[in-house]
């Protein structure tokens, strides 16, 4: 596969034609990456002052909460964008920190040349909005959800509002007690759901863990 057939894959590059990328790739510095497994390379809290694609290899990212108690774990894969809505706003923080699950392929672009060039091209103007209103929208309908309805879909719920994709591999390091508070539920509720799913094999629980190997299996369980 070309680099051209490579980057035509990542969300923000989608239906830019050879010429285009071609001038893009003249203009544009282009920064390539090998990190090796286990390697971390953005923290939480740091100022995201880049655009990172994710071309090959898988990664995990880990949202610590210290307020609410809770670290969310979740896995990616390639090819993905890491928080391109981080990059401009009030708060340019990255809100997860990040670490190579296997061996992986980074592509880096600065700021700058999102303003200076890329943000001459329509279609990547077009991409990058469509990509920040669908952020937007799917939050602000998990909002509205939040903590309506049943245990299960509660407990769904806690999951979508905090996890960047609905599928995948995703680890919860929480008390039980906590649990309970941040979906208004009680303990003892709570337990039982958790030991049902856990006997369906769709969830693994350890102290003070609960381990989700396919998240969107889940879902379906929940009906969700």
């Amino acid at each position: 596969m070309t680099m051209y057939d490579t980057l035509l894959q990542l969300p923000l590059f989608q239906g830019l034609c050879k010429d285009d990328f071609t001038s893009i790739i003249e203009k544009v510095k282009f920064h390539f990456h090998n990190i090796k497994a286990g390697k971390e390379f953005l923290k939480q809290g740091e100022t995201n002052n880049k655009l990172v694609f994710l071309l090959d290899g898988e990664i995990g990212s880990q949202l610590h909460h210290s307020n609410n108690n809770y670290t969310l774990s979740e896995v990616h894969c390639a090819p993905f964008v890491i928080e391109p809505y981080s990059v401009f706003g009030m708060q340019t923080q990255y809100t997860a920190t990040y670490k190579a699950v296997t061996d992986i392929k980074l592509l880096t672009i600065d700021k700058e040349y999102i303003l200076s060039e890329l943000n001459n091209y329509e279609i990547f103007r077009i991409n990058y909005l469509n990509i920040l209103s669908n952020r937007c929208q799917v939050l602000s309908r998990k909002l509205y959800d939040n903590q309506i309805g049943t245990l299960k879909e509660k407990f769904a719920d806690f999951f979508l509002l905090r996890c960047t994709r609905s599928e995948g591999e995703k680890k919860l390091l929480i008390t039980m007690e906590d649990l309970a508070k941040q979906i208004n539920e009680t303990r003892i509720n709570v337990s039982k759901l958790l030991n049902e799913l856990q006997n369906k094999q769709l969830i693994e629980l350890k102290r003070k863990e609960i381990y989700i190997p396919a998240f969107e299996k889940l879902l379906e369980e929940l009906s969700l």
